[in-house]
């Protein structure tokens, strides 16, 4: 029997777009513009070190990476934020969606001052997270991030008597589906925050290299500035964005010493380390930048063209990072419903990834559009899109 305590988290997003759409027709061409599937080519060469290395399908792998592919992921964040960790503050993760679950479930005590633990969660949110909470018995507290609070969510408001019973908090930058970036204001503030409520930051940070301009601060480096706990923070990073590398599935988390030896525990029963052979790739894609600055590149070029399309459209914000656009409209069911059987393009209503609160739901009033089709799928699907729900 499913577990009582699962009853209450909002339904799959894409099940609900499913139901939503596809008893209708589409009105045009079908461009998919809902999920976050990156499109662009990877590096050849990945192909390459996967058939050169097959041999290792015939091996158990390294639990936790190997020695190479964590000293890469150290020497990447030592190029990447000034920050160098012991290979032993890192572990390789099967795609960062396990290790933003199995984080919760290494590190959330049973209790916290003697009540049932919070899991601060952004609404909208990466469904892991609500899972996660749930799985370890914590309740789930879903905090608006709004274009009031600069899309990132206010943890800082929240009361003293919630903030004590805090175990994790989970943020996102860039943040999905918004486009937003935690500033260092940001994250000094809230790293204060988590020293004062003695609670873990974790730091989902899959998107921190497709960015526009300024490279996005990231956790760790902050913390390290200001000489926190280093179990404080933990950050996750994956290849799936960076390099257009999602069925990869290599992703890292990095931290204390003391939280990455119970992740790593867990892992030994309950973890699916990653192939040899593809290890090895990830080594090889952790230590090259050439591929990650032409992805970029693709990325502002499809971004500008948004820029042109839409600057007309009241409320319109263009993002910081990340590959999606977080579009105002009245009512993102049925803009999504138009939009399908107008033109044929899908994106997905804000409101599937967002939790009802008393302050309403912060994305009934948005579409997401994932801009990871080709350049002129995009602009013409941007066009349409612009033209049926704006025009």
């Amino acid at each position: 029997m499913f577990p009582e305590r699962f009853s209450n988290l909002p339904a799959y997003a894409f099940p609900r777009l499913r139901a939503l759409l596809d008893h209708h027709q589409p009105g045009g061409d079908i461009v998919h513009m809902t999920i976050g599937e990156p499109k662009h080519g990877f590096p050849a060469w990945v192909s390459d070190v996967i058939a050169e290395q097959a041999a290792g399908f015939n091996s158990y792998p390294p639990n936790d990476g190997t020695p190479e592919l964590l000293q890469n992921i150290c020497d990447w964040l030592g190029r990447r934020y000034g920050v160098r960790p012991a290979p032993e503050q890192v572990m390789a993760l099967n795609g960062t969606r396990e290790g933003l679950y199995n984080a919760a479930m290494a590190l959330c005590p049973e209790t916290k001052n003697g009540r049932q633990p919070v899991v601060l969660t952004p609404n909208p949110f990466y469904q892991v997270y609500a899972v996660a909470a749930v799985s370890v018995g914590a309740e789930p507290v879903f905090v608006n991030a709004t274009a009031e609070t600069g899309f990132l969510p206010d943890y800082a408001g929240l009361s003293p008597a919630l903030l004590d019973r805090v175990a994790i908090a989970y943020v996102c930058s860039p943040a999905n589906p918004q486009g937003a970036v935690a500033s260092r204001a940001y994250w000094r503030a809230l790293i204060a925050l988590a020293e004062k409520h003695d609670f873990r930051i974790f730091a989902d940070e899959c998107y921190s290299e497709i960015y526009r301009r300024d490279a996005p601060v990231g956790a760790l480096e902050v913390a390290a500035e200001m000489g926190a706990d280093p179990d404080r923070v933990l950050v996750f990073h994956s290849l799936s964005k960076r390099s257009n590398l999602p069925g990869l599935r290599s992703g890292f988390v990095a931290g204390g010493d003391e939280s990455i030896r119970r992740i790593r525990q867990l892992r030994a029963y309950a973890g699916a380390p990653l192939p040899l052979p593809l290890q090895r790739a990830a080594e090889r894609v952790w230590a090259d930048e050439a591929h990650v600055a032409e992805n970029r590149r693709l990325y502002a070029e499809k971004f500008d063209l948004a820029d042109e399309i839409l600057s007309g459209v009241p409320g319109y914000a263009s993002p910081e990072a990340g590959f999606f656009l977080w579009l105002p409209v009245e009512d993102g069911e049925a803009a999504a419903l138009k939009a399908w059987t107008e033109t044929g393009v899908r994106v997905l209503p804000g409101a599937y990834l967002s939790r009802d609160t008393k302050a309403g739901n912060p994305g009934k009033g948005y579409i997401r559009v994932a801009l990871v089709a080709p350049r002129t799928e995009v602009q013409s699907a941007l066009i349409s899109l612009r033209d049926c729900l704006y025009g």
